[in-house]
């Protein structure tokens, strides 16, 4: 595995790590709020295929994350973060998949840069607005919106209220060894950050709209944090879109159930990569 340290929007250092042929198709895999590149544990395998990067976004993991409001609310900035890894890395015509807060991330890049450099998106469990673009039928009963002990310093409480998080996250428990990663990485977050990265208003929705490339939009069935409605909603704004809605499935396909996820994202992004070309 190749890590990277790529200087983002406003010079803050992204922890960018790379793997797989550097001149085979590129993924670049965007976690969801409050988590890691870590997340994405499951999908090595498509390193035989593919090349992929994950990003640990600013405020998170080995990234700079700077205690101030205002390095998460500005959608430039996002963009250009995302804008750096594309370039610096040389990633041609890369397939973008965002988790949760990373489908936020994304309609930043394109709203920000455009769409030519990247060949098609993927969101997964994604939202559709932030902010005061939010509306309350966005928002399932496990959204971390709700919970005020998510923000807390009392280390007890955030624990607590983490671990409960992401057991929430999936419709059947995850293994020892994936909830425990994905409990360490959410924790790695700062209240600050996990506070400020709602603090910020962006409505993805006409970002999606004009979006002319492929699309696949991946959502559980049994997603209570970012209810199934907004993946519905995303599919048919998104012009060129597919949507892979999965049974007994919660907030986080791409860990509940790998092979399938990976298996889908393949075949997106073969034909996507195909068209670009």
């Amino acid at each position: 595995m190749r890590v990277h340290a790529i200087t983002g929007g406003g010079g803050l250092k992204l922890h960018v790590t790379d793997q797989g042929p550097e001149d085979a198709p590129a993924l670049l895999l965007i976690h969801g709020w409050a988590q890691h590149s870590v997340a994405w544990t499951a999908q090595a395998p498509l390193a035989e295929r593919f090349r992929v990067v994950a990003l640990d976004l600013r405020g998170h993991g080995s990234s700079d994350a700077p205690q101030e409001i205002d390095a998460y609310t500005d959608t430039t900035l996002w963009g250009d973060d995302i804008h750096a890894v594309i370039t610096e890395l040389d990633l041609q015509k890369t397939v973008l998949v965002g988790w949760s807060y990373g489908a936020r991330v994304i309609a930043s890049y394109i709203a920000t840069h455009g769409q030519d450099a990247i060949a098609g998106v993927v969101p997964v469990g994604g939202v559709i607005a932030i902010g005061d673009a939010r509306e309350p039928w966005m928002m399932g009963a496990s959204s971390p919106a709700l919970n005020k002990d998510l923000y807390t310093s009392d280390q007890a409480r955030l624990l607590a209220a983490t671990a409960q998080f992401v057991d929430q996250c999936t419709y059947a428990p995850l293994s020892r060894e994936t909830y425990g990663t994905l409990v360490g990485a959410n924790m790695l977050v700062s209240p600050l950050v996990r506070r400020a990265l709602f603090a910020g208003t962006l409505d993805c929705r006409p970002v999606w709209q004009s979006f002319t490339k492929p699309a696949l939009v991946v959502h559980g069935a049994c997603d209570s944090i970012v209810l199934p409605i907004v993946g519905q909603t995303a599919a048919e704004t998104l012009p060129n879109s597919s949507l892979s809605l999965w049974d007994k499935t919660g907030h986080a396909p791409f860990a509940e159930d790998p092979a399938r996820f990976n298996a889908e994202l393949a075949a997106f992004a073969a034909k996507a990569h195909e068209e670009a070309a």
